[in-house]
């Protein structure tokens, strides 16, 4: 076994994520499917990839001097990610964030460093909606940039560049299929468009959470939303300037429920401890694999890790006050 090499500096831990075969998931769907392991850089989630790009394009653009500031609206992975970006190359930070996230991202945005500004979580046509409230907040503030995360195409650009690359050579160029869900739309589309790039016959799908609006979308060309989700930084109800031109062939609605079997499946047969936006992915990707039948080879994103999300998704009375199944290892006698 041959040791990774070492990197120059700590940017270099982001990406060149392991990629695992899920055998739970494989035999469900009859055929082999791998996690992409995003849970493995630094800030321990997808968003750290989208991070180094949005700052380093701020940079090479002149919009990023020394000793400047970024600014951010985020459910939290984005914004630890800049946060440790911007900490390497002597920035600071401000993220603003809706107060329902889980308490394990508030606490390590401010472990890092992070001015944290909290808003109620409100509708995007709200002004007081968290990206909203940070746009105004990087106007406000001298020498600071705005990362924008949603409609900034350095965000897919992360992933056309280094996720789709990097999957198509740990696969051996050998992928049928690819899936995940969109919260600001850059991984989907990113990864979509590397991979086309190499084999445009690679199926390219949207998995949705309830109570997002593209699964409509792709399926229809109508935005309409249908049901709700507790999973964090996924859904959407727009198609930001990342999701533009997404070669998406085809979509799936995946519940929550759906979505917590596979937590759970993967925590107790496979020792991985996962989001539920991971849990989501795996679902869809059995979806996939399923309609693309025996001998398919499907990718997705295990997103961050189920370490963040301990109060919420690893509680047995917040999932009770969600009405959501209790994992067996968590019930009282």
């Amino acid at each position: 076994m041959t040791a990774p090499p070492v990197r120059n500096n700590t940017l270099d831990l982001i990406g060149n994520t392991p990629l695992v075969y899920l055998k739970g998931p494989s035999e469900a769907a009859g055929c082999a499917i791998f996690g992409k392991c995003e849970f493995a850089n630094p800030g321990a989630s997808v968003k750290d990839r989208a991070a180094l790009w949005i700052v380093r394009d701020a940079e090479a653009r002149g919009e990023l001097r020394p000793g400047g500031t970024i600014v951010e609206g985020t459910a939290g992975n984005t914004g630890i990610g800049i946060a440790l970006v911007a900490n390497a190359l002597g920035y600071r930070t401000v993220i603003v964030m809706p107060d329902n996230q889980s308490k394990e991202k508030m606490d390590t945005l401010r472990a890092l460093g992070a001015e944290l500004v909290l808003v109620p979580p409100t509708k995007f046509a709200d002004p007081a909606h968290f990206v909203h409230t940070s746009r105004r907040l990087a106007e406000e503030t001298d020498g600071a940039v705005w990362a924008n995360q949603f409609d900034n195409i350095a965000n897919r650009k992360a992933h056309i560049e280094s996720t789709a690359p990097e999957l198509w050579e740990q696969m051996e160029g050998r992928i049928d299929g690819f899936t995940c869900a969109a919260g600001t739309g850059g991984t989907v589309a990113g990864v979509g468009m590397g991979l086309k790039s190499l084999d445009e016959k690679v199926t390219i799908a949207l998995t949705d959470p309830h109570g997002a609006a593209l699964y409509s979308y792709f399926a229809t060309g109508e935005l309409k939303a249908e049901g709700s989700s507790v999973a964090e930084g996924i859904g959407q109800g727009r198609v930001t300037a990342n999701l533009e031109g997404a070669p998406i062939d085809t979509q799936f609605r995946i519940s929550d429920e759906e979505g917590l079997e596979w937590v759970a499946r993967l925590l107790r047969e496979e020792g991985l401890c996962l989001g539920l936006s991971s849990g989501i992915n795996v679902a869809g990707a059995v979806a996939l694999g399923t309609q693309l039948g025996t001998g398919s080879r499907i990718a997705t994103i295990l997103c961050d890790t189920g370490f963040r999300y301990l109060s919420t998704l690893y509680n047995p009375e917040w999932l009770e006050a969600k009405g959501l199944p209790v994992f067996d290892w968590l019930k009282g006698d």
